[in-house]
């Protein structure tokens, strides 16, 4: 293990805690800093990351189980899918782990991540919301929606690979500017 992959792990460690008190905001920093590894790679150089896929999924397991703790004192079905979705992505990860082909990825995509952050959100903002079998339904398939495009980004076609976090703002900029 090398002092970059410690520090980068440490970082995304810290990042998982606050969803243990706070869901929504502590979510939604996981996340952040879950992509802050673009960031810390072009500018720590430590060492570097070896393995970064493998690196990178087993340190999303820290979030992963601070959502499913969490996630765990749900009740209902908005806990009971929250449950499935991840043991859905552990399969996943497993497979992925022996097979080490990112198309693991796509096959088992971490769903849970956004349905866990589309339920904190709507415990946070809309608590009467009442969440039939329909409703259930179509905000599950939005999530799956979303998420198999950030995966097809990221394991399909791979646009973030070859990209640091400033390279990444630079041909943002680029394409705004482009239109403006």
């Amino acid at each position: 293990m090398t002092l970059e992959q410690v520090v980068i792990g440490l970082i995304r460690i810290a990042g998982s805690l606050p969803v243990l008190r706070w869901a929504l905001a502590g979510a939604l920093i996981a996340i952040v800093v879950d992509f802050s590894d673009l960031f810390f790679m072009a500018v720590i150089d430590l060492g570097g990351l070896g393995d970064y896929q493998s690196f990178d999924k087993w340190v999303d397991l820290v979030y992963m189980f601070s959502f499913l703790w969490v996630a765990n004192r749900w009740s209902g079905p908005e806990r009971t899918i929250a449950l499935g979705l991840f043991a859905f992505r552990m399969i996943g990860f497993v497979l992925f782990e022996i097979t080490g082909a990112r198309t693991v990825l796509l096959v088992f995509p971490n769903v849970f991540e956004f349905w866990f952050v589309f339920v904190a959100i709507r415990l946070h903002y809309w608590p009467s919301y009442q969440m039939t079998r329909g409703r259930l339904a179509k905000w599950l398939a939005v999530t799956l929606v979303l998420k198999m495009g950030q995966e097809w980004v990221l394991h399909g076609g791979r646009y973030l690979d070859d990209f640091t976090l400033f390279e990444a703002v630079e041909a943002i900029w680029d394409f705004v500017i482009f239109w403006t």
